[in-house]
């Protein structure tokens, strides 16, 4: 992707996207804080990410709501045949809405220059994709609009840059939508208060060993391209990059009261 011309949406759960778009880590640990300096100015909170400089627009917290947002924003790179891409990341929980489908029918019928990613984590929330879908292969939902539908491991880093890759050239060549489905796999609970009771931690330790940091490391150290000293020096530099992060957050100031009036779209 080339983020000078490229947009990026997500949900929620939008803290990896910011950063991989480029936002430096303070004034996203500044939003989590909540305070002035945060990348929404600390009125977002971790919902919210935003960062319209980056091409990174949004942290959405409605289910699904990014995805006709993503198809608006691809509409008017169409009307202005600048070559640009947007990529939609969604959850597996979004698939089921109306506007997914809405969505991926204006996208082919208007030929938007859209990728739609759905990462399927397999668990909604304490609900497994199986129990509340039709089909187990999401991808096959593409076809159903006449657009390319893919699976893609979503483990492994390499994979899913080279399907992204595909799909924008098809995008700014042709005009053509993509859906991939990237399997993968939630460690954590859907919230703080879940106690996981609907799997096993045999399961989740399992998929641990397939983490994408660890696949690409392995397979970097095996290709020459990464000794194990500097994937240290690479951990330490990205903790002392958090420690700086959460540093400037607790120092930085509270929003004033008169900041409540501002940023509203409204007379």
């Amino acid at each position: 992707l080339d983020l000078s011309r490229d947009y990026v949406l997500t949900g929620y759960r939008d803290h990896g996207h910011a950063l991989a778009c480029g936002t430096d880590p303070k004034p996203l640990m500044a939003e989590l804080y909540g305070k002035i300096t945060g990348c929404s100015r600390g009125k977002g909170g971790s919902m919210h990410f935003f960062d319209a400089e980056k091409h990174f627009l949004g942290g959405n917290g409605i289910v699904a709501a990014q995805i006709p947002i993503a198809t608006g924003v691809a509409l008017a790179q169409s009307y202005r045949s600048d070559g640009g891409v947007t990529v939609c990341f969604f959850g597996d929980g979004a698939i089921h809405q109306g506007a997914f489908h809405e969505s991926l029918n204006l996208a082919k019928i208007w030929n938007l220059p859209v990728i739609y990613v759905c990462e399927n984590n397999q668990w909604g929330m304490g609900t497994n994709f199986r129990r509340v879908s039709a089909v187990d292969d999401f991808s096959l939902m593409g076809n159903a609009y006449g657009i390319p539908g893919r699976q893609v491991d979503g483990m492994d880093v390499l994979a899913v840059y080279e399907e992204i890759s595909r799909a924008a050239e098809d995008a700014r060549k042709s005009g053509l939508p993509t859906f991939l489905e990237a399997k993968t796999y939630r460690y954590k609970g859907h919230s703080m208060s879940d106690p996981q009771k609907y799997r096993t931690k045999d399961e989740i330790e399992e998929y641990k060993k397939q983490d994408p940091i660890l696949i690409l490391q392995d397979r970097m150290e095996k290709g020459g391209q990464l000794t194990e000293k500097e994937f240290h020096d690479l951990e330490a530099r990205v903790k002392a990059q958090v420690d700086e992060a959460a540093d400037f957050a607790e120092t930085s100031e509270e929003p004033a009261i008169h900041t409540l009036y501002e940023d509203v779209l409204a007379d």
